[in-house]
């Protein structure tokens, strides 16, 4: 993808001070990487009568397609040849927006330090895009950039191919705009405009994607003639965040009229008191949704298998009900920072029989571990290899066989609803897979049914309409005649024998 912005200048005013604006020096050719590839900046001329800069970004195709798999995020459902073999890398679209916004991040907030009056004021420009996907051809091209300024729009069609005019034109247009126009509103036009006339976005489109646009579009998307085409087009069709920018667009449009400031008519709330409730962590969503299905299955010695930090160690011991809770993990220091967090050096006798820490992999039986109400593998499982699931599912569900057991495991349908998250990325760099529902149920299922158990599924965290819960929860709970066979005798030890049992190392 390739796009060039010239001026032009004087020895008073040279043209080279649109390095400054961009802050990228016309001495320089510099590279950035983004998350599809690299883009390059560099000036193909700089001198005081006329200086151009360069962008050329160069998209990995490889890379734009494993990072855009899963819905939402711009990768095609089938893995066919035409995702490798496609116009992503050339054409300009959203790919190019970003890669601006990332290399003149200063530009597009109209800040430059070293000459601020020079970046107030218009300048004589020249913009050019060799390939942009229009869908809507060049009436709309000219439709889009026309109000907006710019003393010349031209807008040339690209034939499908010059040998054969009778073939017509294909939807990509040659763009060239030249106009007097301040650089920052040059760049917040292109940022919006490129991928409008693409009608496709290569990331989902979240609801940050809403103050994004009406960022950009200050000053000249309230009074567009084509403002409804331009939000439906940059928010991919989301009818919500569609409606809810041409809101407030409304709202500028009207502030601007009577010319007032957009918070004196939007006055409706009292701002100065707080109503709105400030979202719950997923992890605290996450642990009260194991304690209410741990009390569910009346569950009163628990193991945390995987307690990490010790997190929900903490939470279960608050509540009486929970008389003996083992933590298990892997990681020593793990297991150092849970004790810090409870505070076992200074907890009362009582509390600390209730609680033992433990050094164990999961992937191996533990006779210790037998007889218990309920287990916990909260956000474990996807830590582990997939070919060692099944010795963690023998540990667990084979020898230890708790008449309850917890999984929790990141929901990876969900993923395209994190903003920060890059398009193909897990959520943490450690997990070694993410499940779709879909794919977690059958594992599920079959585990349960191999080893005498029954399980349900529940949701944690908002159950999005489209992609489902950010976490989902597996409830496995042991069939009544494998309980008998398996409890019977075990949870009717001694008292002695579980007063041994508390007596355990701690961890320190």
């Amino acid at each position: 993808m390739f796009l060039t912005i010239s001026t032009t200048g004087s020895p008073e005013r040279p043209a080279t001070d649109l390095g400054f604006l961009l802050h990228k020096h016309p001495g320089k050719a510099q590279a950035f990487s983004t998350s599809h590839g690299t883009a390059h900046v560099f000036y193909p001329e700089a001198s005081e009568e006329r200086c151009t800069a360069a962008l050329l970004l160069e998209v990995d195709p490889v890379a734009l397609v494993r990072r855009g798999k899963g819905k939402g995020r711009g990768g095609a459902p089938d893995a066919a040849l035409a995702q490798y073999v496609n116009d992503r890398p050339y054409a300009a679209s959203s790919l190019l927006s970003v890669a601006m916004a990332a290399v003149f991040k200063s530009a597009l907030n109209g800040v430059c330090r070293a000459l601020p009056d020079r970046a107030r004021e218009p300048l004589p420009l020249r913009v050019e895009v060799p390939a942009l996907p229009a869908r809507g051809g060049v009436e709309l091209v000219r439709g889009l950039f026309g109000p907006l300024g710019w003393a010349r729009v031209d807008a040339v069609a690209v034939p499908l191919d010059e040998r054969f005019p009778r073939w017509g034109d294909s939807r990509y247009v040659r763009l060239v705009l030249e106009g007097e126009m301040r650089l920052v509103d040059a760049l917040r036009q292109l940022y919006v405009l490129l991928p409008v006339l693409d009608d496709a976005k290569h990331y989902w489109v979240a609801p940050d994607e809403v103050d994004k646009l009406l960022r950009a579009g200050e000053g000249w998307l309230a009074g567009h003639p084509e403002q409804k085409l331009i939000t439906s087009r940059y928010l991919s069709r989301r009818w919500g965040l569609t409606r809810q920018a041409m809101e407030r667009l409304e709202l500028v449009r009207l502030a601007e009229s009577d010319d007032l400031e957009v918070e004196s008519v939007d006055n409706a709330v009292d701002e100065t008191t707080d109503t709105e409730e400030k979202p719950v962590p997923l992890a605290e969503r996450r642990r009260e949704a194991i304690l209410t299905a741990l009390r569910t299955a009346g569950a009163a010695r628990v193991l945390d298998l995987g307690c990490g930090q010790g997190q929900l160690v903490q939470a279960l011991l608050k509540d009486a009900r929970f008389t003996e809770i083992v933590g298990v993990d892997v990681s020593m220091r793990a297991l150092t920072v849970a004790a810090r967090r409870l505070k076992l050096d200074r907890m009362g006798e009582r509390q600390a029989g209730r609680v033992t820490l433990r050094q164990g992999s999961l992937t191996y039986t533990d006779r210790q571990l037998k007889g218990y109400d309920a287990a916990v593998l909260s956000e474990v499982i996807e830590h582990l290899d997939l070919e060692r699931l099944p010795a963690l599912e023998y540990a667990v569900f084979g020898a230890a066989r708790p008449r309850t057991v917890l999984v929790t495991t990141p929901n990876v349908e969900y993923n395209v609803r994190w903003e920060t998250l890059p398009a193909g990325h897990v959520r943490h760099g450690d997990h070694r897979f993410e499940w779709t529902r879909a794919e977690f149920g059958a594992w599920a299922r079959q585990v349960a049914g191999r080893h005498g158990y029954e399980v349900d599924f529940l949701p944690v965290g908002p159950d999005d309409p489209e992609v489902g819960p950010p976490t989902q929860m597996a409830v496995f709970t042991m069939a009544a005649a494998d309980t008998e066979k398996t409890h019977g005798k075990t949870h009717g030890r001694t008292d002695r024998e579980s007063g041994e049992k508390t007596k355990e190392a701690k961890a320190a």
